[in-house]
């Protein structure tokens, strides 16, 4: 179950055009969107390990992101 709250969820999809969001397509996201975040921010530690950091920076994610 994602972490993620449903509502802003929601208003993601309806930004990109839907007129209504069933909560399972809102939830199904959300899980979605938690699992790649997820797979970035480990691609991102990795990056700011390698430049011998603790701290994990917005270039980090930027280059986890293209990865």
């Amino acid at each position: 179950m994602a972490e993620l709250p449903i509502a802003p969820i929601d208003r993601l999809i309806r930004k990109a055009g839907a007129e209504r969001v069933s909560e399972d397509a809102a939830k199904a996201l959300a899980e979605y969107l938690e699992e790649y975040a997820i797979e970035v921010g480990k691609k991102a530690t990795e990056f700011a390990r390698h430049a011998g950091r603790k701290t994990v920076k917005a270039e980090d994610v930027r280059l986890a992101v293209k990865a």
